[in-house]
């Protein structure tokens, strides 16, 4: 087959990683120069910096007034046991799960000694039976699986009236899909997805149903010093005023305070929205014209606008034992990196051979238009070496 000629315009940034993801366009170390280096995170100082966090957050993520915000360590992934830990136990527990992170979830549950736990599960590209929650008991679930590429379209599964809480990682969600929060009782998630930011931080968010189960429930295991929120049977409300259980970083609260200024000054969520949608569908409109890949979820209207996930369905390459295959996509993955056109864009590695192009509204759209080529041009490059081998 005939190589098509190699593409001659490059994206002007090359970072696709799903996480931490690029920065802010027109990001540089300048803006973090005023961070509180070198100062207490209990100072006056330290705690303002949190506390404006805090604020910023509840504005332009549009998080209800009377539901808690906290930073809290550990990255999504603190953020999400914290929660499981303190909350699961008084009544029957469902966990849905559709790929790696959901599975994790999966895994802590299965280990607390919980008396009726049920699990709802799909494969890769596809969402477990939802509707068969039916609001009685508490349920954990991830809004948009990050290494799946496969969201829920909305929260009507979850009935208004239900009586369980509400557990949602939405990690890789917020700030490009709209949450509904009167379905959600805990949502968590961390700076370095769709805001850019640097790891180690979570964000807990807690209705007041949630509160009330914290002071009227403890768990019958012991709890960490990192997950407790409250004291003598109170929810510990410094925690939801920036004094923080451990200490964050200064530099990184910086870096996610113009992360959030910047979402702001430019319109604010509904201008996140929008960029994730319009970067989505420059990849989906690709993989509509190419046929040797195909979007990993399986419906429409379930696929995600941030970690835009690909599955490479050629049938020589399909033909492949998996390991080959898999072996394929990172050469792909290897040469593009290479040429400074993709960094980081593989899929995860538990994922079907293919790709993980990050298309947030931190991207920008001319970036994902120029990708594309490259990728077709990739492909085809390494197909021929496959074939002369």
């Amino acid at each position: 087959m005939a190589i098509a000629a190699k593409p001659t315009a490059r994206p002007v940034d090359p970072r696709f990683s799903a996480g931490p993801t690029k920065k802010r366009p027109g990001w540089t170390l300048e803006a973090l120069s005023d961070a509180a280096l070198g100062r207490s995170h209990r100072s006056a100082l330290g705690k303002a910096k949190l506390k404006e966090i805090i604020d910023l957050t509840r504005e332009v993520l549009e998080v209800p007034a009377d539901y808690r915000i906290a930073i809290v360590p550990a990255s999504d992934t603190g953020a999400v046991e914290m929660a499981m830990w303190s909350l699961l136990g008084p009544r029957g527990v469902d966990v849905a799960a559709w790929e790696n992170f959901g599975n994790a979830w999966i895994t802590d549950a299965e280990l607390l000694p919980l008396d009726d736990l049920r699990i709802l599960k799909a494969d890769y590209g596809h969402l477990p039976p939802l509707h068969d929650y039916t609001g009685d008991r508490d349920l954990v679930f991830t809004w948009n699986g990050t290494t799946a590429g496969v969201r829920v379209p909305n929260a009507d599964f979850i009935p208004a009236d239900r009586k369980g809480l509400t557990i949602c990682d939405a990690t890789s969600a917020v700030y490009a899909q709209e949450i509904e929060w009167s379905k959600i009782d805990v949502l968590t998630y961390s700076w370095q997805k769709n805001m850019g930011g640097e790891a180690g931080h979570g964000m807990l968010i807690l209705s007041p149903r949630a509160v009330e189960r914290l002071e009227t429930y403890t768990p019958p295991w012991p709890l960490p010093k990192i997950f407790r929120m409250t004291s003598k049977g109170k929810l510990n409300e410094a925690l939801f005023e920036g004094s923080t259980i451990n200490t964050p970083s200064l530099l990184c609260a910086e870096d996610h305070l113009d992360a959030l200024k910047w979402v702001k000054a430019n319109g604010g969520l509904q201008f996140m929205h929008d960029r994730a949608d319009t970067n989505a569908q420059v990849l989906y409109d690709w993989i509509e014209r190419t046929d040797w890949i195909a979007n990993l979820a399986d419906k429409t209207e379930e696929r995600s606008n941030t970690g835009v996930c690909m599955k490479i369905v050629d049938p020589r390459i399909a033909a492949l034992p998996k390991d080959e295959q898999a072996a394929f996509a990172k050469s792909i993955v290897k040469l593009l990196g290479e040429e400074s056109v993709a960094l980081d864009f593989g899929s995860y590695k538990t994922a079907p051979a293919g790709f993980r192009v990050w298309a947030s509204g931190l991207i920008e759209q001319s970036d994902l238009e120029a990708l594309t080529p490259w990728l077709d041009w990739a492909f085809e490059t390494k197909l021929v070496e496959l074939n002369n081998a």
